[in-house]
């Protein structure tokens, strides 16, 4: 272990720490799978349109190629809503596993958690396609940047934890690079959200706005937690503290961001 990394310890962690991390990551995990449940069970049919666009050709048409869109089908919010949980709680019971719950506590001793970065790049990614929808973005082409967008910033967070198990000092390039994959999601997004406050401020739904600006904080609550921990920061000095904080983080955002779309659009009338 480089220098660096040694100052960011975990050597002072015994069995029974690594132990209640699983029992912390099992109840995390039925958490997601009880609202994932809910959330399946109890929405309602509410759903937003996939569009896509294309060039046509029309022979005498003036200008004879011309853009066409068209809506290829529908998306219910409830299941997607429900799949953001339901992946959450998937992570955390593989992690508890007798399966890989070795490979969990080797890697926390190298100060990393491959398995929550790609969970990450998955859930959040879907929860920036349903707040992507919901302020008006549909095409199906964009939703797909969004989406590998998103997925690319947290794995960057990976690339963070990998790269600096090696170096002396710590490289802060990939946490850079994770940010400017991460802030044009919510760029773009706020394009969308501007237009429409433009056109049909009334009409807009007091929990649009909540969403996106309590899931915006949170998702760089994620980015000051990795920050603090490699600035090693009080507390975050222990990568195990960092890790219950990402864990909490990851419940309470997803849990906030479920019941501000349940209640803005999925509540059964």
């Amino acid at each position: 272990m480089s220098a660096s990394a040694a100052t960011l310890t975990t050597s002072n962690a015994t069995d029974r720490t690594y132990r209640n991390l699983r029992i912390y990551n099992v109840v995390m995990g039925f958490f997601h799978l009880a609202m994932a449940t809910l959330m399946f069970a109890v929405s309602n049919s509410f759903s937003l349109p996939i569009t896509t666009s294309y060039l046509s050709f029309q022979k005498g048409a003036v200008p004879p190629i011309f853009p066409v869109n068209a809506t290829i089908g529908d998306v219910r919010i409830g299941p997607m809503v429900a799949l953001f949980l339901l992946l959450s709680a998937i992570a955390h019971f593989i992690i508890a596993s007798p399966l890989y719950y070795s490979t969990y506590v080797k890697n926390l001793k190298k100060n990393t958690n491959y398995l929550r970065w790609i969970e990450y790049a998955l859930s959040s990614s879907v929860m920036i396609v349903v707040i992507a929808m919901l302020v008006g973005m549909y095409d199906l082409s964009s939703l797909i940047l969004i989406f590998t967008l998103n997925a690319t910033m947290n794995l960057f967070g990976l690339m963070m934890e990998l790269h600096n198990q090696t170096t002396e000092k710590t490289n802060w390039t990939a946490f850079i690079f994770g940010c400017i994959a991460g802030i044009v999601p919510w760029i773009v997004i706020a394009l969308y959200f501007a237009g429409a406050v433009g056109q049909y401020a009334s009409s807009i739904p007091s929990f649009v706005y909540g969403i996106l600006a309590s899931i915006f904080i949170f998702f760089n609550v994620f980015a000051i937690n990795m920050f603090l921990q490699y600035k090693k920061v009080g507390p975050w000095k222990d990568y195990l503290f960092g890790e219950r904080v990402y864990i909490l983080l990851s419940l309470v955002a997803k849990t906030l961001l479920a019941w501000q779309i349940f209640s803005g659009t999925l509540r059964p009338m």
